[in-house]
Formats: C-alpha cells, sequence, structure tokens
C-alpha cells in the first residue's frame, strides 16, 4: 500500500495545516477586531457553513471526481490564505468572514470525499486498516498543530504561521496529484448512477437502514460530548493550577494522542485476523467506553490516575472513529458520498451546538457537571443502541431445529450490506458485508489501480 502510505502523508500534512489555522486565525481575528464577539462570530461562521457544506458535499463526491475535488478544496484553502497574507491590514476584516465560508466548506468537501473514496482506493477488505493510518494520521497533525500554533505566532508572528499554513495545503495537493489512485467504482460495477443517487435521501435512509441512521445520529451526540470537554479542559486546567493552566491541557492531549495511537495499532492487529472487521456494537461499546473515560477525568483524581483514564479515553475515541467510518464505508459507492455527506453535517451540527450549549452551563455549572451531562447523553444512547441490536440479532438467529435453513438474512434493498444486523464482527468481503457476489468486483478494475502499492 505505498500508494496509500503517501496520501496518509499529504492528509496529515494538510490536516496539520488546518489546525494551525484554526488557532492562528481565531488569534488573529482576535488581535486584529479586539472584539471576543467578532472571534466567537468567525467561529461560528465557519462551523454554520461545515453543517451546511456536508448536504452539499455529499452530492458533489457522488457525481464528480473525487480525487480532483480534494485537490480543489486543498488549493482554495491555500489560495484563500494567501489573498489574506497580501490584503492591506484595512481589508483584513472583511475577507476573515470570506474565508471562515472557504476553509469551513472545503476541510468538510476534503474529508467526505475522502472517506467515501477509501474503499475505493485499497480495496474494500482494507479500509479498516486504512482507516486507522489516517486517524493516526491526524491525530499527530492535531497535537502538534495545536503545539506549534502559539509558538509560531509569538515568535515569528501571523504572515509565517498563515504562510506555513499555505505551504501544507500546496503540499497536500501536489502529493495527490502524483498518485496514480482510483477513488470511485466504474458504473456498472456499483459505481455512480446519477438518476439512483438523486432518489438517495434522509429518509430513505431512515425506512432503509435504521442502525445506520442512529449510528450518524449518536456520531451528533458524540459531537455535544467532543464539543464539552474541549470547551471545558481549560477551564478545569486553570482551576488544577492557575499559575501554569496550559501544563493539565498538554499532558491530556498528549496522552490522548497516544492512546489514539496505541489503539489503531491493536485495531489494525485484530482485524488482519481472519479478514474480519467490527460492527455496530463495538461502535456503541466504544463510544460508551469514550464518553465514561472523559467524564472520570473531570473528576478530580490525581494527575496520573486521570492521565490514564485520558489514554482510555483515547483509545476508545480512536476505535469508535474507524469503527464508524469503515462501517459507512460498506454502503454502496453511487451512495456513500450521500451518506457520508450527511455525517459530515450531523457531526458539525452537533460539535457547533455543543460549544454553544457548554459555554453557556460553564458560567453556572463545574465543568464535571457540564461534561457528565453531555456525555452522560451520548452513553445513554449508546446503551439504547446496544440493546436495540442484541435484541435484533437473538431475533434474526436462525433456529436451531432446522440446519437446512442456513441462509444468512437478505441485505437490505440498494444498501449493500445487511445494515442493523447488529453483528459484533462479520466477514471483510462477501455478500453480507459489501453487497457483492463472489468472484465480482465493485471497485471497477481497483486491483489494476492499486498496482505498486502492496
Amino acid at each position: 500500500m505505498k500508494h496509500f502510505r503517501l496520501l496518509v502523508l499529504g492528509n496529515g500534512i494538510s490536516a496539520y495545516g488546518s489546525y494551525l489555522n484554526m488557532v492562528a486565525l481565531n488569534v488573529f481575528v482576535y488581535d486584529v477586531t479586539d472584539s471576543a464577539l467578532a472571534a466567537g462570530l468567525f467561529m461560528a461562521v465557519r462551523l454554520a457553513v461545515s453543517v451546511a457544506a456536508g448536504f452539499v458535499a455529499g452530492r458533489l463526491v457522488s457525481r464528480y471526481d473525487r480525487k480532483r475535488l480534494i485537490i480543489f478544496a486543498d488549493l482554495c484553502q491555500a489560495s484563500a490564505l494567501l489573498a489574506l497574507l497580501l490584503t492591506p491590514e484595512a481589508g483584513r476584516i472583511t475577507l476573515l468572514y470570506g474565508l471562515a465560508v472557504v476553509t469551513g466548506s472545503c476541510a468538510t468537501l476534503s474529508q467526505v470525499a475522502l472517506r467515501s473514496s477509501i474503499p475505493e482506493i485499497v480495496g474494500a477488505e482494507h479500509r479498516t486498516r486504512a482507516n486507522s493510518w489516517l486517524v493516526t494520521g491526524r491525530s499527530f497533525a492535531m497535537i502538534a498543530g495545536f503545539s506549534s500554533a502559539g509558538v509560531l505566532v509569538a515568535q515569528l508572528g501571523y504572515t509565517a504561521a498563515f504562510g506555513l499554513g499555505v505551504s501544507t495545503f500546496l503540499i497536500s495537493a501536489s502529493i495527490l496529484a502524483a498518485l496514480p489512485i482510483r477513488t470511485r467504482a466504474a458504473v456498472g460495477d456499483g459505481g455512480e448512477d446519477p438518476d439512483g443517487a438523486a432518489r438517495w435521501s434522509v429518509r430513505v435512509l431512515m425506512a432503509t437502514a435504521p442502525v445506520l441512521m442512529a449510528m450518524i445520529a449518536l456520531r451528533a451526540v458524540d459531537g455535544l460530548g467532543s464539543s464539552s470537554h474541549n470547551v471545558a479542559l481549560p477551564v478545569y486546567s486553570d482551576l488544577l493550577d492557575p499559575d501554569h493552566p496550559a501544563t493539565f491541557i498538554s499532558q491530556f492531549w498528549a496522552t490522548w494522542a497516544v492512546g489514539v495511537i496505541i489503539a489503531q495499532q491493536v485495531l489494525t492487529r485484530y482485524t488482519a485476523r481472519g479478514r474480519r472487521t467490527l460492527g455496530e456494537r463495538a461502535f456503541a461499546i466504544s463510544a460508551c467506553v469514550m464518553s465514561a473515560a472523559f467524564i472520570v477525568v473531570f473528576s478530580g483524581l490525581p494527575t496520573v490516575p486521570t492521565l490514564a483514564v485520558a489514554l482510555v479515553a483515547g483509545a476508545a475515541d480512536g476505535v469508535s472513529e474507524v469503527v464508524y467510518v469503515s462501517r459507512l464505508q460498506s454502503v454502496p459507492d453511487e451512495r456513500r458520498g450521500r451518506v457520508f455527506g450527511l455525517s459530515a453535517s450531523a457531526e458539525n451540527a452537533g460539535f457547533g451546538l455543543g460549544m454553544l450549549v457548554s459555554g453557556s452551563l460553564l458560567e453556572a455549572f463545574s465543568p464535571l457537571t457540564v461534561v457528565a451531562s453531555l456525555h452522560g447523553l451520548a452513553i445513554v444512547l449508546c446503551l439504547a443502541l446496544l440493546v436495540v441490536l442484541v435484541v435484533r440479532a437473538r431475533g434474526e438467529r436462525p433456529p436451531e431445529a432446522d440446519p437446512g435453513a442456513g441462509a444468512e438474512a437478505a441485505p437490505e434493498p440498494g444498501l449493500g450490506p445487511a445494515l442493523g444486523s447488529g453483528l459484533e464482527t462479520a466477514p471483510a468481503t462477501g455478500p453480507d458485508e459489501e453487497g457483492t457476489q463472489p468472484g465480482t468486483s465493485r471497485r471497477g478494475g481497483g486491483d489494476a489501480v492499486r498496482e505498486g502499492q502492496d
């Protein structure tokens, strides 16, 4: 998978630029306007655009070449930052909100296009390992971007920080442009059918794949929980050590990242054995453990136990992310883009709403209360989904007295796998997982595309 390793590198570099800009731009807005309201409005515009862009991105990746869309998104972000650098200071305030629109929409488009392309790039049977690599790369990028942004701005200024951001997007686009990869299946081999994709909607998804829809809704609630610990962490760190509040934040995120990386190593080795992949129950369990761990982090334990729990939170977070993305990627290619677009909108909406709710609640309640409330809601929904999956699995189990009825349940129409089956693990290939018959492929010449990768 030589080519995919280069893609992971390019995506990690692009992600570093995104996280760097997230910090540098917010500080820049506040410095230029001298207004906390303006800085908050900048973040609100970016989040609102990200939510709306999910639906648009789903349509775009269903109709156009996904590789070109990712390159286009990187180049647009680089151009927007370069325009900010070249604009005189008097005109930068107006340009900032246009930059929020560009960065928010392009980041969502790039994410939806890449996630929906993975089965076609590496093959459906390798998608869990590929997703693990991407999550690991983005975890490193997040830590590097957040930790270096303040140093770069303080030591070298905004021009250097934004210039570095421009270079990261250009490098990412160049790497992807040079890679001989295919990001979608051919028509007639599971590829795009524009007329069929146009009929795909949230209502159809709710009617034909209720468990998948429940997973997407749960990710939105996870966004609420994630925003709560992100907003509460600076407040909690200040309570622990008013003189050095950044110490605990750095320790927390570094430990969390280590947990993510460890989990990805274990997950890739597990799924490589017997070519199996985790299913919906693993998603519900890992999401539940993640939320519980984040609550414990704010419970006032000594530093060492707290960091041990942060390690668990990172590991569960990483598993939940990979299992969720891999599950959505089992949807046939012609509908996968719409599903990932819906997912992106739901996740961004949950996170944005959570930022507002958490900020308001922290005015009256402790960090533990706020985090426990929002992550507690996620735990309740995780447990409810887990119960539904177990009950459905028992109901679909064939009677033992009739060994001749060993045929497996048919996939839900037009969705590939039997969504909502509740199986803990399932074969990574074959009709149950990918909706294809033995001996056929929806990757449309994927073996030729992946020549030289292994």
